[in-house]
């Protein structure tokens, strides 16, 4: 074989893609591989899909117990609250204006304390609505006496008659409906973390519970603010009792998963005006 046939097995130097001489990578070859990196996540929905490709096989983990105030979406509530009442004392008495009980209260009253809350939502509503309006109109308009025109050679020609030379007629009519039917219940305990307390007394909670079944978390978040004394004795309270109550419930997962549409059908029911 003549040696100017013969060729090199190894990369060629002056080739943008292959490394320098003294083994740095070109310019060219890290800008077009970051652009690479770059165009393959944004062909992925914030690169959801290679995260959930790494946990295919696992079980959803569990979120790490932190505090609710650290959080990033935590502001503090603000309510109108009344003039701060000095505490007094009756002469030769043991009792405290505004205590609950002689002995200590067991029940939640500082930053830190726990409340079991009790949730009991039952929503239930039937609506049903139906319109409807109509409305008919009728004009006719006639020339029998046209100053004697009416026997005109140009009218019985085109064989109109006087008294019909115009005549008009409307019809219009509509019909909505519309009904509602609801069915909801929610029942399940959960332990509220106080994590504020208003100047009038009142306890703002916040609770988080996941639990894990298979392949699946469910999640209840639990949030508001409550009167210590609708706090039982036995330490807990009903969630109708809540003021300001944010209840959620819901789960993440492989059924979850199932049950949600695809990005891309997502995508075409927010941008189609149709």
């Amino acid at each position: 074989m003549p040696l100017s046939t013969v060729r090199r097995s190894g990369p060629d130097p002056t080739h943008p893609l292959f490394p320098n001489a003294n083994g740095t990578v070109p310019m060219t070859l890290r800008v077009r591989s970051a652009l690479t990196v770059a165009l393959l996540c944004a062909g992925l929905p914030a690169c959801n899909t290679v995260d959930r490709l790494s946990q295919i096989g696992a079980t959803p983990a569990l979120s790490a117990i932190e505090d609710p105030t650290a959080q990033a979406g935590y502001k503090p509530v603000r309510l109108p609250m009344p003039d701060i009442q000095p505490v007094s004392y009756a002469p030769n008495s043991l009792w405290r204006t505004g205590s609950r009980a002689f002995f200590k209260d067991q029940r939640a009253a500082r930053i830190g304390d726990l409340v079991t809350v009790k949730v009991n939502v039952t929503d239930k509503a039937n609506l049903n609505n139906e319109t409807k309006r109509s409305r008919s109109n009728a004009e006719g308009f006639g020339l029998p006496n046209a100053f004697g025109l009416e026997k005109a050679a140009a009218v019985a020609a085109a064989g109109i008659s006087p008294d019909k030379l115009l005549n008009a007629t409307s019809t219009n009519s509509s019909d909505g409906a519309g009904s509602v039917q609801r069915n909801e219940t929610v029942t399940t305990n959960i332990a509220a973390i106080v994590t504020q307390i208003l100047p009038n007394g009142n306890l703002v909670v916040e609770g988080k519970q996941e639990i894990r079944i298979n392949f699946e978390v469910r999640e209840l978040v639990v949030a508001g603010v409550v009167r210590p004394e609708d706090i039982e004795s036995d330490n807990t309270i009903e969630s109708t009792k809540i003021a300001q109550a944010r209840i959620a419930y819901g789960g993440r997962g492989q059924i979850s998963d199932v049950q949600q549409p695809r990005y891309g059908q997502q995508l075409v029911d927010v941008l189609l005006p149709f």
